[in-house]
């Protein structure tokens, strides 16, 4: 008997709006249920667990126990103006000069995730 993974939970002090920011970024839609001012929103992805956003009255204060990491269908480089324009923050720039390395970002209310290099940048690199 084994466990599976239902959902990944983010706290956040606006489930909705942080929800909204994510949808984004995966290009996944809110459950249909959402609606503005909900205090539990998820993302749907097509495979794996949800997105679970859930208010909570604290405010983040330390770093990310658990983050998530991406992996671009674009560039790197292109992924990270995206999400930067979105809304999302530079927390540190792992990227090194011979392209490897990640980017770690900051969501609209200080998550951190990390972008990391695309199946097109890896093959790149590996030619």
């Amino acid at each position: 008997m084994v466990s599976v993974v239902q959902n990944v939970a983010i706290d956040c002090s606006d489930a909705y709006e942080l929800a909204g920011f994510w949808s984004e970024v995966i290009g996944c839609p809110l459950h249909p249920s959402v609606r503005p001012g909900d205090p539990e929103t998820q993302v749907t992805l097509p495979e794996g667990p949800a997105l679970y956003f859930n208010q909570v009255p604290e405010p983040k204060t330390i770093k990310n126990r658990i983050h998530l990491c991406l992996r671009p269908t674009t560039s790197r480089e292109e992924e990270v103006e995206r999400l930067l324009n979105l809304g999302a923050t530079l927390v540190a720039d792992r990227r090194e000069p011979d392209g490897a390395g990640w980017a770690v970002l900051a969501d609209p209310e200080g998550n951190e995730f990390c972008v990391l290099r695309s199946e097109s940048d890896r093959a790149a690199m590996s030619s």
